[in-house]
Parts: C-alpha cells; sequence; structure tokens
C-alpha cells in the first residue's frame, strides 16, 4: 500500500468529487465522478452491481482516482490501485453516508436501488501528487 503525501493528504479527506477510471473490456478507459471516503488506508465508493463500472472491475480490478484541488486547479493528486474488496450494502447505508459527507441534504434516504449497492473498496498502490 502507498502512503499519501502529507501535503495532499486534504485531498482525500475533504468531500471533493473525483474522477475514478476503470478498464473497459475493449481496453479503453472509461472515467465517471464519484463521491468517495477515505479510512485511513483504502478509498471507498458506493456503486451498484448492475453497471458497467462493476463490470469493468470484475474483470480487470485496476482502478485510478484523479481529484483536482477546487481551490487550486494546478494541485492534484492521482491514486493507482486495485479493487480490493466488494462489499454488500443492500440497505444503501454507505450511499446515504456519502450523502451527508458530500451535505447532499436531500439524500437522507437510501436510493431506490439499494437492492444492488456495493462499496467498492480500492486498495492505493501508487500516490502520485502534483
Amino acid at each position: 500500500m502507498a502512503d499519501i503525501p502529507d501535503t495532499y493528504r486534504d485531498l482525500v479527506e475533504r468531500p471533493i468529487f473525483a474522477s475514478l477510471g476503470t478498464v473497459r473490456p475493449d481496453g479503453t478507459v472509461q472515467v465517471n465522478p464519484m463521491w468517495f471516503g477515505f479510512d485511513g488506508e483504502n478509498l471507498r465508493f458506493t456503486h451498484t452491481t448492475k453497471r458497467a463500472k462493476f463490470r469493468n472491475l470484475q474483470r480487470n480490478p485496476s482502478m485510478s482516482l484523479l481529484i483536482v484541488d477546487p481551490d487550486d486547479s494546478g494541485r492534484y493528486l492521482e491514486l493507482r490501485g486495485q479493487l480490493a474488496e466488494v462489499v454488500p450494502d443492500p440497505e444503501g447505508a454507505y450511499y446515504v453516508e456519502l450523502a451527508h459527507r458530500y451535505d447532499d441534504a436531500e439524500e437522507q434516504q437510501p436510493p431506490p436501488d439499494k437492492a444492488d449497492r456495493v462499496v467498492l473498496v480500492m486498495r492505493i498502490d501508487r500516490a502520485l501528487g502534483y
């Protein structure tokens, strides 16, 4: 596991939208904006088992997250790693937790697709700050 440089640690601790890249079956990269959480070791995302990103990670567990500082667009952190675990979340609890983190007052309830919800856990293999 890679350590996040102290000078960039605020980027994983703040509720910033980040871009998550996964590899499609044809080898091209799919990138989507994501909410995320950091548990001090791994990154965590809420997702469903019905979407392409989930299927991409089942085929190829490689993933990369780019977090751009909203206060300084020239400052960013790239985190490269692997899908380490998929945790079932059939009540959508982690979705609600992230909604609170991102201060989305309207998302107090689990989403309609809660039965398909999982938490994607990303092991960080490389952390590059710029």
